[in-house]
C-alpha cells in the first residue's frame, strides 16, 4: 500500500468557475441627487434643470455610477433619465440604484455574451469565495446560465461543494 497523498480534486474533470475574475474593473461611484431637491424632497424642474447645468460632469469619466436619491422624495423617471443624459459622455455605465445594483449589471453585461457551449454536458463548479464584491444576483445570473448546458453545477469549493442542479 501506497503512502502517496493523491489530489483527486485536480484530477478530477470538474471545471471551477470563478465570478471575481469577471470583475470588471474601474471606479465606482453612488450619486445622490437630494442635494439637487428642494429640501432635499421636492423636485422643482427649473432649478434641478439649472443645477445639472452647472454641475461639473467631468469628474465621472471613466468611472461606474449608481444614481440614487437617499430621501423619501418622489422623484420622476425622467429625473434620472436626464441625470443619466449629462453622464453619458463620461461615465463607462450608469444605472439607477445602489452600487449592488450597478455591481449586478456589470457582472450581467459581462457574463451575457459568454460562450457557454464550453461548459456542454460538463461538471462545473462556481467558486463560493472571492476577494472582489461579487453581488448574489450575479451567482443566480451564472446558475441560470450554467443551467442549460451544464451536466451539473454544484457551489463552493472542490473538496466542499452544494450540488444545484444535475442534467436528468
Amino acid at each position: 500500500m501506497s503512502d502517496e497523498i493523491v489530489n483527486r480534486v485536480s484530477q478530477s474533470k470538474l471545471i471551477t468557475f470563478n465570478l471575481e475574475e469577471y470583475y470588471p474593473p474601474g471606479k465606482r461611484t453612488l450619486l445622490d441627487i437630494k442635494n439637487w431637491l428642494y429640501k432635499g424632497i421636492i423636485l422643482r424642474e427649473k432649478e434641478f434643470r439649472k443645477q445639472l447645468l452647472e454641475y461639473d460632469w467631468s469628474q465621472y469619466k471613466d468611472t461606474y455610477v449608481a444614481i440614487t436619491c437617499s430621501t423619501d422624495a418622489i422623484v420622476p423617471g425622467w429625473a434620472f433619465m436626464l441625470v443619466a443624459s449629462k453622464l453619458q459622455p463620461y461615465a463607462l455605465q450608469v444605472v439607477q440604484g445602489s452600487l449592488e445594483d450597478l455591481e449586478t449589471a456589470l457582472f450581467y453585461k459581462s457574463l451575457e455574451d459568454l460562450d457557454y457551449g464550453i461548459f456542454k454536458d460538463k461538471s462545473v463548479i462556481i467558486k463560493g469565495c472571492s476577494n472582489k464584491p461579487v453581488p448574489a444576483n450575479a451567482y443566480i445570473y451564472l446558475t441560470q446560465k450554467l443551467q442549460g448546458v451544464a451536466k451539473s453545477i454544484m457551489y463552493g469549493e472542490a473538496c466542499s461543494s452544494v450540488p444545484l442542479y444535475k442534467k436528468k
